[in-house]
Formats: C-alpha cells, sequence, structure tokens
C-alpha cells in the first residue's frame, strides 16, 4: 500500500490575521486546501489532471476542529491524509506547531467524483483515481 499522505509546512501571513491577531477561523480552509493540492500532485492528480480525466471533484463536505489559536508568524505542518476512495474521497488533515507538535487543527474534507459531460455524480470513483493513488478497491 503507497503512503497516501503528505505534509506541508507554512507561516501564516499578517494578511490572515482577525483583529485579534490570531488567524481568522476562514483561512484555515486555506491552509487545507494547500495541503490537498500538494497530496494529489503528488500522485500527479491535482485539479487539472482530475478535469483533464473528465472528473470534477467538487467538496461536498468539510469538518474543522479548532483545537489552538494560531498566532502571526508560528510555524506549522499541514499533514493532509487520504482515508477513504471508493466512493468518495476523504482527506483527513492536521495541523500541528512545527516545533512543539502540539495540535492546532483538526480537520476532514469529503469530495465526490461528478462525471464533466454529464454532470453527474458518481457512486463508485472512478478507475482513474485508483490507479493514481497505486490501490486497488476492496
Amino acid at each position: 500500500m503507497p503512503e497516501l499522505w503528505h505534509e506541508i509546512e507554512l507561516s501564516p501571513a499578517f494578511h490572515d490575521l482577525d483583529p485579534m491577531d490570531i488567524v481568522w477561523h476562514g483561512n484555515y480552509v486555506k491552509y487545507l486546501e494547500l495541503a490537498r493540492n500538494a497530496l494529489l500532485a503528488r500522485f500527479n492528480y491535482d485539479y487539472p489532471q482530475m478535469r483533464d480525466s473528465g472528473y470534477a471533484w467538487p467538496i461536498v463536505d468539510m469538518r474543522l476542529k479548532y483545537v489552538d489559536m494560531l498566532p502571526y508568524g508560528r510555524r506549522v505542518i499541514v499533514r493532509a491524509e487520504i482515508v477513504e476512495w471508493e466512493n468518495r474521497l476523504k482527506i483527513e488533515y492536521v495541523i500541528r506547531d512545527a516545533e512543539t507538535g502540539k495540535s492546532i487543527n483538526k480537520a476532514h474534507t469529503i469530495q465526490v467524483a461528478l462525471s464533466i459531460t454529464t454532470r453527474e455524480m458518481q457512486y463508485v470513483c472512478p478507475p482513474v483515481l485508483w490507479q493514481k493513488l497505486g490501490v486497488e478497491p476492496a
């Protein structure tokens, strides 16, 4: 089984802060997106490749749990891991302090395959996903 995870490191920018000088809660979605893009690019199935394979992959569910606050300049590691790929693409995330390893945020996203030509949702992920990930359906 291939390793279905990837980590990125980032530091929040000043423009990501709210009036309390911590990262505004909505900007965590951007951090998840950066990690998800890096993860999918590892398998050569980032958004352009998804489109070229005939599928859009809209996010249909996203959940975030804020465990600690994130101040300006704190280096963090964002880990994204694919945990489901048969009927949907579920990615779990952990954002943690790069220095201490302390958890700051936990999240997951769920995406479904949508045929670009018919606009129909696929109830089983297309084989191209399994091929790109190097996994087999159960």
